[in-house]
């Protein structure tokens, strides 16, 4: 279907007290596909969220979760999507298996149908599946928590910010388990402060600050929008004075003999920042060049609060 998995259009939320969290927000998250939803503390991500999963009220706008309207249709729209929250909230007196359980009847799911055992393997939970949930681990906790938001099977996953304080070896294992869902035809966005993760798995990404929308695209074009660059430098003896031209943006000294220069692609190119450093009389022995990535881009629209052309 050409209809998307959510479709955002000109929502806004306005807290009591007048506080602006979201402005005017329009986008589409594409079925199938990892989407990332980034942003600054206090972007209005998690908001956005809260309004999806309807814990928050919008002040204005419309959104569409599954081809269901939010407001015209609300219970087949929260089916249509689980959402794991940045918080670790849950009954620390009933099981991981009771608390899929207890969540899998709130759906309304006949017994015969309910995953929770699958869902409990998946998470590498089945030898914790009895034990109170207060004696588990913080990263075993929140593991918990992508199974409760699995039990009714969504179309669309929500992560706001999963693998928060979360171990290399369980991060691994969660993105494992959402590839799999991905591979399924599950829709999965995400939210994160890890960029490398969002590089690395999103196939589209936007970018909230402020409570705007300040860029939207697949990961590559974002990333490829990126105008600095830098270029490592090494020359055969030591550097007296740290050299300074027009033509660099910023300039490091990485020690003794290396500088780490970075310059603007859309202005000038490698060859110049070179030619400027030989004609400050400096022997260059060795140069590497570092492409941007993510993190640059990143910087650079919540820095300047500019949306991507």
């Amino acid at each position: 279907m050409d209809e998307p998995a959510i479709r955002i259009e000109s929502l806004c939320k306005t807290y009591a007290g007048g506080k602006r969290a979201l402005n005017d927000v329009s986008f589409d998250v594409p079925r199938g596909q990892i989407f990332g939803l980034l942003g600054p503390n206090g972007a209005g991500k998690s908001t956005l969220i809260n309004i999806l999963a309807g814990l928050v009220m919008k002040s204005d706008g419309k959104a569409t979760i599954w081809g269901f309207d939010l407001d015209e249709h609300p219970r087949n729209a929260k089916r249509s999507i689980g959402v794991v929250p940045q918080e670790i909230i849950f009954d620390p007196f009933f099981t991981p298996r009771e608390t899929l359980e207890i969540q899998a009847g709130l759906y309304g799911i006949p017994k015969s149908e309910r995953i929770s055992d699958e869902l409990l393997a998946a998470m590498h939970l089945t030898d914790k599946a009895h034990a109170y949930s207060r004696t588990l681990s913080g990263g075993m906790k929140r593991r918990l928590l992508v199974a409760k938001a699995m039990v009714h099977s969504p179309p669309i996953l929500v992560l706001d910010e999963p693998t928060a304080g979360v171990d290399v070896e369980l991060r691994r294992q969660l993105w494992d388990y959402v590839r799999r869902l991905h591979a399924q035809g599950v829709t999965i966005v995400l939210t994160t402060h890890y960029l490398e993760e969002a590089e690395q798995l999103c196939d589209r990404i936007a970018i909230i600050h402020h409570g705007r929308v300040v860029a939207n695209e697949p990961t590559r074009e974002l990333i490829a929008k990126a105008q600095e660059k830098a270029v490592v430098v090494t020359f055969d003896r030591d550097i007296g004075a740290v050299p300074t031209n027009a033509c660099f943006e910023n300039i490091a000294l990485v020690d003794e003999r290396t500088l780490e220069i970075t310059y603007r692609k859309d202005k000038v190119n490698a060859g110049d920042v070179l030619g400027a450093l030989t004609a400050d009389g400096l022997h260059i022995v060795d140069v590497s060049t570092r492409d941007p990535d993510l993190e640059d881009v990143f910087l650079s629209l919540v820095s300047s609060g500019q949306e991507a052309a």
